[in-house]
């Protein structure tokens, strides 16, 4: 009897773990419709300091040998003000110990609700683009290479970046913004239960996240604190600074106000300006019709959406862009200020250069003229090209040689 008594407590004890360690569905959801008539300025914020854990979620992904979670949490812009971040912690199931740490810098996206890396279906998975034909989302989302990271005992972090599926517009391109919303991820993954995120890390990044990830080795020490930074990879990298001072590909339209302009240069100035409104107004750029698309579609349309309405509105309506800028002193330092290849780095950097056609997205002339900066600055710099690649192909096509790259710096 008493064995009949033990071998039922055993079962119930084993059916207990086994249902507690049940796999979590993966959430193919669609995203929620954003709002309409969200503010581009968020409130103040008082709810905790630069690197806290606000709260966490564990969700499902198909990513084997590992666990994720949704969390949100405090960074800081690049002016030190307080803002509050999403971003997914994906970590290996096994019990771990001072694991290495990479930081995800995703592409662009857009300038809010509507381009939140993990508010898409699925988010805990390998990248895949809108340009892909299997996407069924608006957005590039998802980790390139991530089981390989999995794989090789790391904790990854993905920041959705401030304003993306929080408070106020996204302060798109201040790539010292991003670059904090990166590192201060993996602070509050470090102080997540079952992670076991170490303080030495790497960072990846592409496109918009390339000049993010750059960023990342040019923060100050107080944004590193007891972390360690080993090196960093720079996948087609959008230097906000290099951008500006080289008008081609998507900044063609500077100081053009009889061609319609690029979404990224759109919400770059947009992404600036809202950083910096005590300096900076969106009519020193743009007309009133320019500025009408920015506050009405800021929130709801994604990068590409938002591309197709500028193109539309410029022959319907007329110039988006103002023929003659003012305030470009003011719009000069603030962009310098904000911008990757402004400081010299303190790890290694690895630039992916996507060299199919010339750079389609992102001009080899911007990587190349970025990679001067750096070396100008003192920066120790690595090229690998990719000549079959483009823009979008390249993240996946590079994360082993990332991956291995940054292997052999922890």
């Amino acid at each position: 009897m008493n064995h009949k008594r033990t071998f039922l407590t055993v079962a119930c004890t084993l059916a207990a773990v086994a249902f507690t360690q049940a796999e979590i569905p993966i959430d193919n959801n669609q995203p929620p419709t954003p709002s309409s008539t969200k503010s581009r300025f968020a409130p103040s914020f008082t709810g905790g300091k630069p690197g806290d854990l606000l709260s966490q979620k564990e969700i499902g992904t198909d990513i084997k040998g590992a666990r994720a979670w949704k969390v949100r949490y405090v960074s800081k812009d690049v002016n030190g003000v307080p803002t509050e971040v999403t971003g997914l912690v994906i970590a290996p199931k096994e019990k771990g110990k001072d694991r290495k740490v990479m930081t995800w810098c995703h592409g662009t996206t857009g300038l809010g609700d509507s381009a939140t890396p993990s508010a898409q279906p699925n988010p805990a998975r390998n990248l895949i683009s809108y340009f892909d034909a299997d996407s069924t989302q608006q957005n590039d989302y998802g980790v390139p290479g991530l089981q390989g990271w999995i794989d090789d005992g790391y904790v990854v972090c993905a920041t959705d970046y401030q304003g993306l599926g929080t408070p106020g517009q996204h302060q798109y391109n201040v790539n010292r913004t991003q670059a904090r919303d990166a590192v201060y991820l993996v602070h509050a993954a470090r102080k997540m239960d079952d992670v076991a995120a170490g303080t030495k890390f790497g960072c990846t990044g592409w496109s918009q996240g390339g000049g993010a990830s750059g960023a990342v080795a040019e923060l100050d020490p107080e944004d590193y604190g007891d972390l360690k930074l080993v090196g960093t990879v720079c996948m087609s990298p959008g230097s906000a600074i290099v951008a500006y001072d080289t008008p081609v590909g998507p900044t063609a339209a500077f100081g053009n106000a009889n061609m319609p302009p690029d979404s990224h240069l759109v919400m770059m100035l947009a992404g600036y300006q809202v950083a910096n409104p005590d300096k900076l107004k969106l009519s020193d750029y743009f007309t009133p019709l320019g500025i009408e698309i920015i506050e009405t579609a800021w929130n709801i349309q994604p990068v590409h959406h938002l591309n197709d309405t500028i193109a539309r509105l410029f022959k319907l309506k007329g110039a988006i862009m103002q023929e003659k800028p003012t305030n470009l002193d003011a719009w000069k330092a603030a962009i310098t200020d904000g911008s990757s290849g402004t400081r010299k780095p303190v790890a290694p950097i690895l630039i992916c250069m996507d060299t199919f056609k010339g750079g389609l997205t992102v001009p080899d002339v911007w990587q190349t003229n970025y990679a001067k900066l750096v070396e100008e600055l003192g920066g120790k710099v690595e090229f690998k090209e990719y000549p079959k690649d483009d823009h979008f192909s390249l993240p996946n096509s590079c994360a082993p040689d990332a991956r291995e790259w940054l292997n052999g710096l922890f």
